[in-house]
């Protein structure tokens, strides 16, 4: 803790609490991660610069610039398709690998994305955890049939190699036959790598976790007076939330609310949250875990107090917040008064 730190009061008083999401209340961080190296892969972005150089951030901002090509009216079904992504990754493991029942890809759920292979990059999340990548195809032959790898190797393999020349045919009958042949054979191609990337992703367990102190402290605050503000858009943001039993509350702001102007680390996302809880945004507490998370809470005049939970206290501690602490069972909420009269007793524990 810095002298500054140090030399604020441990108990102080607020009107109601903003969380961010993801490494705040929740972790998903190590599927965040597998979908943005993805993402990578696909440009032929390092994914370690990509994943640094996107959290804490809404996807549409990230895709906006990694993917500028991306026209404005199909932003949106982007950003699905990248959140399903997301929790695609999430979900694989228990759904398909060791932590299921039965352990067959074979059939895909909808929604599951069309997923490009590729190598992966180390993970930034804490050392108790995976890795967000799954490794090469020789590192998973325990979880696969020994035929299946083989085959599923050579047809990765081939689908990397120059294409051939199209083959000229004077019958247009055989030529329309040829194409039909080529496409099925294209498909079935398509088919078998989609499922090689089901076993991939759910080799490595990236199930959404809740963090410590996050259920008492939501438990210790009374209704109307906590809101959610999130850099994830709405199929994301809710299915981690209930995915750890977090209900959303009335007052969840998404990257995808028209409303906003601006996601973090603009303060935009807290302004609208504190609005629509009915209170000013200087009397609230912002809970955050990002360098832009906690610049946004700065920006708001929120009281910020920043988690360790998905960064170190070095790579954090000069955004501003005015405490840190090393998750929220370090922090201790008491509603105080009733009525108009009620405020958010905090305690500082660290």
């Amino acid at each position: 803790m810095s002298v500054e730190q140090s030399t604020r009061p441990k108990t102080f008083y607020a009107d109601a609490v903003l969380f961010d999401m993801d490494g705040t209340l929740t972790d998903s961080i190590a599927a965040v991660e597998a979908a943005w190296g993805k993402v990578a892969k696909d440009i032929g972005q390092d994914p370690a610069y990509v994943i640094a150089a996107t959290h804490g951030k809404r996807a549409v901002d990230n895709l906006a610039q990694f993917k500028p090509h991306i026209k404005e009216h199909e932003m949106d079904e982007e950003v699905q398709k990248f959140e399903e992504s997301i929790l695609f990754f999430a979900d694989a493991y228990n759904r398909h690998g060791p932590g299921s029942r039965q352990n067959s890809p074979a059939s895909s759920a909808p929604g599951t994305p069309a997923l490009t292979p590729g190598s992966s990059a180390p993970s930034s999340r804490a050392p108790s955890r995976a890795s967000s990548f799954v490794g090469s195809l020789g590192q998973l032959a325990s979880i696969r049939r020994p035929s299946f790898l083989s085959r599923l190797t050579g047809l990765l393999t081939m689908s990397s190699l120059p294409e051939r020349e199209a083959a000229v045919f004077e019958d247009s009958t055989m030529e329309e036959q040829h194409q039909e042949f080529m496409a099925r054979e294209e498909q079935k191609l398509q088919k078998d790598q989609l499922q090689a990337w089901q076993i991939e992703a759910s080799a490595v367990d990236r199930s959404v976790q809740i963090l410590p102190g996050v259920k008492n402290m939501i438990e210790s605050i009374p209704e109307g007076r906590y809101a959610v503000a999130t850099s994830g858009a709405k199929t994301y943001a809710y299915g981690c939330m209930t995915r750890v039993g977090i209900t959303p509350p009335p007052v969840t702001i998404t990257a995808d609310d028209k409303r906003l102007k601006a996601g973090k680390p603009a303060p935009d996302p807290f302004l609208l949250a504190a609005k629509e809880l009915g209170f000013d945004a200087k009397n609230c507490v912002v809970f955050e875990d990002s360098p832009s998370g906690i610049r946004a809470g700065v920006a708001s005049g929120a009281t910020v107090i920043a988690v360790c939970t998905s960064h170190e206290r070095k790579k954090i501690e000069n955004c501003g917040a005015h405490y840190i602490v090393e998750n929220m069972e370090k922090v201790k909420c008491e509603p105080v008064g009733e009525g108009d009269n009620l405020k958010l007793k905090f305690t500082i524990l660290e």
